[in-house]
């Protein structure tokens, strides 16, 4: 038995699920969308492939700091 413990959406366009725990532009070149197509799924992806969103806010914040 395998776990996939990746954040995955159903993607109406491809017809097809796909993980959002990358970047919108990685999913496009995956999957063929040609540059320029509307994603449906536009805002779940991150911006930074490989972090969680908890590290990803903790990075900037140490960023941010002086």
């Amino acid at each position: 038995m395998s776990f996939l413990d990746s954040p995955i959406s159903r993607c109406e366009a491809k017809r097809t699920i796909v993980l959002t725990d990358q970047t919108q532009a990685q999913c496009a070149l995956e999957h063929g969308c040609e540059p320029g197509t509307r994603c449906p799924l536009c805002g779940c992806f991150v911006d930074v492939s490989g972090l969680s969103d908890q590290t990803l806010r903790e990075v900037r914040e140490s960023e941010a700091k002086p």
